[in-house]
């Protein structure tokens, strides 16, 4: 019988949103790709540090753990693919990387340079996390949740006891729909239109599988003691936090902490929430956030549009 992901939460990474391969990715820009295959083989048994989102893996595989010991013959509730434009040959040193900081990986997506995109079916991928912004794309317009991984806070600890998840609301939860009438008519439209549509269902928006997992993951375990914790960190407030609610009530999706902040910056609730990730489509936000907590920039379609007229440089095998 072949193994069967699809009731797995599967989370798919490229090698430079788990480790810190920024000075192997330099190698590459700078003197191409045989010099940066070179450096790697030659490095194989030296373990990159680690990146930006290599603490959410490590809780989120952690959670087999507590799994396990309450069914020995459980699935896995977490599974992690690398997914990478690597090589097989290069992949090598990220194998032996998990093995050293004692992470649970065995399976990997090594594709010399082609989309990653094609295969994230293929492995019942849930969440897919890069710092390739064409492959995140890519999966976004696959219907995948996927996030551009920013750098690397400075000094960030982890909790080592609960995976921490936050998320904004509108286009990462939610669709974009009410983020657009604001955008294009201003505030008062806004709220106007999330007044008279307080008892309507907000539409899903790219995260909202992804929040239903984690939510169907959450309730394996005594809610009184859950190790997976989420939060809503948006800018609404006022006339447009009925509706928030009522849609996540009738999702029964269960937010632990809700913040409607209607202006505040987002940066100092996160470090109080020490969010493990924060998912948000707007620069202005994951800007100022991902200097205190590990970040995912949720490309929206003014981004994805800019992107198209940036010229590429070479094939980004380096992630």
């Amino acid at each position: 019988m072949p193994y069967d992901l699809s009731k797995t939460l599967v989370i798919g990474i490229s090698s430079r949103s788990l480790f810190d391969l920024e000075e192997e990715n330099r190698i590459f820009e700078e003197r191409g790709l045989e010099a940066y295959r070179d450096y790697q083989i030659e490095h194989e048994d030296n373990p990159p540090p680690k990146g930006t989102a290599f603490h959410l893996v490590e809780g989120l595989l952690r959670l087999n753990q507590s799994g396990r010991q309450r069914d020995p013959k459980s699935p896995p509730l977490v599974e992690v693919v690398i997914m990478s434009r690597n090589s097989a040959e290069i992949g090598l040193r990220l194998f032996n990387a998990t093995k050293h900081y004692g992470l649970d990986i065995t399976r990997g997506a090594f594709t010399s340079g082609t989309p990653l995109s094609d295969y994230l079916d293929a492995f019942s991928i849930n969440l897919f996390l890069s710092k390739y912004h064409r492959d995140v794309s890519a999966a976004l317009e696959a219907g995948v949740a996927a996030a551009i991984i920013q750098e690397p806070p400075d000094g960030f600890e982890p909790d080592q006891e609960t995976i921490r998840i936050a998320f904004d609301g509108d286009a990462v939860i939610f669709s974009n729909e009410s983020e657009r009438i604001y955008q294009e008519q201003g505030i008062e439209a806004f709220l106007a239109h999330e007044r008279e549509n307080a008892r309507r269902e907000l539409p899903e928006g790219p995260f909202a599988k992804l929040l239903r997992a984690l939510s169907h993951l959450q309730q394996t375990f005594p809610a009184e003691s859950s190790p997976l914790r989420m939060a809503l960190v948006t800018a609404r407030h006022g006339p447009a936090i009925e509706r928030v609610i009522r849609t996540l009530r009738d999702w029964r999706v269960n937010i632990h902490e809700s913040f409607f902040l209607g202006g505040v910056s987002k940066d100092e609730v996160l470090k109080a929430f020490r969010a493990h990730i924060f998912f948000d489509d707007q620069r202005a936000h994951i800007g100022p956030a991902s200097r205190v907590v590990p970040s995912g920039h949720v490309e929206n379609e003014r981004d994805a549009e800019a992107a198209t007229h940036v010229p590429d440089t070479a094939p980004d095998v380096a992630d």
